[in-house]
């Protein structure tokens, strides 16, 4: 019997927050949410492909349970 597939993305928690940190060369940062929280997140999250993002830029996202143990933004989109 095959496992079941993941829910969809839009299944997860949201958030709203900004960019806090992105270093372009390594495709890695945070978000700050609203509530203060800071997510960390791989380009590859940024839902339109284009792998970058301004810092500060107001945005909303998918609160997702990363690999490592710690809560990562997914499904990035301009706020």
């Amino acid at each position: 019997m095959a496992p079941a597939p993941p829910p969809p993305v839009s299944a997860f928690t949201r958030a709203t927050g900004r960019i806090a940190t992105f270093d372009d060369p390594r495709g890695i940062g945070t978000v700050v949410t609203d509530g203060g929280d800071e997510l960390f997140f791989h380009c590859t999250a940024i839902a339109d492909g284009t792998r970058t993002i301004a810092e500060g830029a107001a945005v909303t996202c998918a609160v997702v349970a990363g690999r490592l143990g710690r809560w990562e933004a997914l499904d990035i989109r301009p706020a």
